[in-house]
């Protein structure tokens, strides 16, 4: 499965991007308002850090500014994904970003039938939101079964990208379920990395060896 970080923070891109995990990344106006930069130079250092997709997100409302925005936002790089809402506006916005070969990442998707009609608009990503759809009390992952069910029916090349994850279960879930990607706020990569056996673990074989060396002066590995 391909992992997205969800963040606007490019130090956090290229720290982890270091580490070999990041497929991509995906970004939104919220995360940019949260670094308070100018936005142009943090989407520039975000799609120069990686090599994967990045989503940078349109936000006007009418398809024909989505379209001219796209384009603008395509301009970043060859790996710039335009993200359009699931509206119809959105849509009509994916079909033609699409047709002039613009990757299109539909997000806010929160039912099959919304994921089914993105997929047919030409979207590469469908961004069903599991975090916001359990904090509404629905199943989040439920969705994400259900529309890989349902894609995989027939032969759209769009490819599920679980976003608004909370935390490392979501992650696995989604592993299990076979999505294609999931994208990850940095604290919940964090959490992944992690577990309080291997720091325990760790400090043993520490402490160990510096009581070896002690017995063993001049003793190295």
């Amino acid at each position: 499965m391909k992992i997205f970080l969800d963040t606007a923070d490019a130090g956090a891109v290229r720290s982890y991007n270091e580490m070999g995990l990041l497929d991509g990344v995906t970004t939104n106006p919220s995360l940019l308002y949260r670094e308070r930069g100018d936005p142009r130079r943090v989407m520039r250092e975000i799609v120069d850090a990686v090599e994967g997709d990045v989503s940078l997100e349109v936000v006007s409302a009418a398809h024909g500014d989505m379209i001219e925005e796209g384009r603008r936002l395509r301009e970043y790089g060859p790996n710039v994904v335009v993200k359009c809402p699931m509206t119809a506006e959105g849509l009509r916005a994916c079909r033609a970003l699409s047709a002039d070969g613009v990757p299109v990442n539909v997000t806010l998707v929160f039912s099959p039938n919304q994921a089914l009609l993105a997929a047919k608009a030409g979207a590469k990503y469908v961004s069903p939101f599991v975090g916001r759809l359990d904090d509404a009390g629905h199943d989040g992952m439920g969705l994400v079964a259900r529309i890989l069910g349902l894609l995989a029916n027939y032969d759209y090349a769009t490819e599920v990208l679980v976003a608004s994850v909370r935390h490392p279960i979501h992650v696995a879930r989604a592993a299990g379920l076979g999505a294609q990607a999931a994208t990850l706020p940095p604290a919940v990569l964090e959490k992944m990395l992690r577990h309080p056996l291997t720091d325990s673990g760790l400090e043993s074989f520490m402490s160990d060896w510096e009581r070896l060396k002690a017995e063993n002066p001049g003793a190295g590995p």
